[in-house]
């Protein structure tokens, strides 16, 4: 079967058609497996509709032979049909009569699913050995050794343009695919520990004028917000990380790089630590936890600097739990389209 696979972020929106019948059958994913993709900004859009009708534009292909289309979005999803994304200006609306307009691609069915589904799917396929730099094959990296608890719940949480979470569940042996329950999780309020912190805390209300949650501090957006704590310096977010991660491959960091970028690093290293551990012991996801999203994936030091161990690890009640969940970061920019691909596989509607 082929699936048409959309992911749709705060920054960026992906798109590729997948031939499925393998991942389905539970086998490895295979650069062939992919048939054609495009990326478009996502902010350069209008609209849901508008959206799609560049994609096709962009690459007529996506739209020819699908016989499901997979949205993961970043948002909320409701009933199945609707999703208004936190950091997106416009909804997705399966009803909305504009994608059935005059110049709009064909869509086949469509299932609406979280963005954070789809990136929980992606981390049940191993990576191919005979082709770990394919771009449908997941390149993780160990993070943190643990000794994962056999059919316990896993979590994944990933910084990008906001801050994802869900909860994967084991399958439960039926025949059933495995279930993953999302969250908006990033929206709860951040927490922070002692008077330098909530300096910044308050200063990043300063300038948002919001309530200081998960999203804007564990993202691509707190990056840049913490840069500006620590330097009064606004740079884009993807200018920072690539200050941070030049001559800052690990463990390292603070004596490569001059003394402000390491505090930046080490500070948000540690908020993405806390963040991750919080959500483990919320969730008891002794299964393991997988990190995923684009900041990590394009700065893995934030994630294996020590202060990420340090937070991750800190409890006054469950240390010893806590140093057993290993800690694995998905590399992968396309594990979004990977893993509707392989929802979409695994959920056809039989109607």
């Amino acid at each position: 079967m082929r699936v048409l696979a959309a992911d749709i972020g705060g920054t960026n929106s992906r798109f590729a058609l997948y031939e499925t019948g393998g991942l389905a059958r539970g086998h490895v994913p295979r650069p062939q497996d992919r048939l054609c993709a495009v990326r478009l900004p996502t902010a350069g859009t209008a609209s849901f509709a508008d959206l799609l009708r560049r994609a096709a534009a962009e690459e007529p292909g996506l739209f020819t032979s699908p016989a499901l289309l997979v949205l993961a979005v970043a948002g909320p999803v409701r009933g199945g049909r609707r999703c208004t994304p936190p950091n997106i200006p416009w909804a997705v609306d399966l009803d909305d009569p504009a994608l059935h307009a005059p110049g709009m691609p064909p869509l086949p069915p469509v299932l609406l699913i979280n963005d954070f589904v789809a990136q929980a799917y992606a981390c049940l396929r191993p990576a191919a050995p005979d082709a770990p730099d394919a771009p449908d094959v997941l390149d993780m990296l160990d993070v943190l050794d643990g000794h994962p608890v056999p059919d316990a719940p896993i979590a994944v949480v990933g910084a990008g343009t906001g801050l994802g979470k869900c909860l994967l569940l084991p399958a439960s042996g039926d025949g059933m695919p495995p279930r993953v329950l999302p969250s908006e999780g990033g929206h709860a309020l951040f927490p922070f520990t002692d008077e330098r912190e909530m300096a910044f805390a308050a200063f990043v209300r300063a300038h948002t004028g919001r309530q200081v949650i998960g999203d804007l501090v564990v993202s691509g957006p707190g990056l840049r917000l913490l840069h500006a704590f620590h330097t009064g310096q606004w740079l884009e977010p993807a200018e920072v990380a690539a200050r941070l991660a030049t001559g800052a491959p690990g463990a390292d960091a603070d004596h490569a790089l001059p003394h402000v970028l390491s505090r930046i690093l080490s500070w948000f290293a540690r908020f993405y630590g806390r963040v991750c551990r919080d959500y483990v012991l919320e969730t008891l996801a002794l299964g393991g936890l997988f990190i995923s999203g684009g900041v990590a994936a394009a700065t893995p030091a934030l994630v294996t600097h020590p202060a990420f161990a340090e937070a991750f690890r800190q409890s006054d009640t469950h240390a010893d739990l806590l140093r057993a969940v290993p800690v694995r970061l998905v590399r992968s920019p396309d594990a979004g389209l990977l893993g509707a691909a392989l929802y979409g596989a695994l959920h056809r509607p039989t109607h």
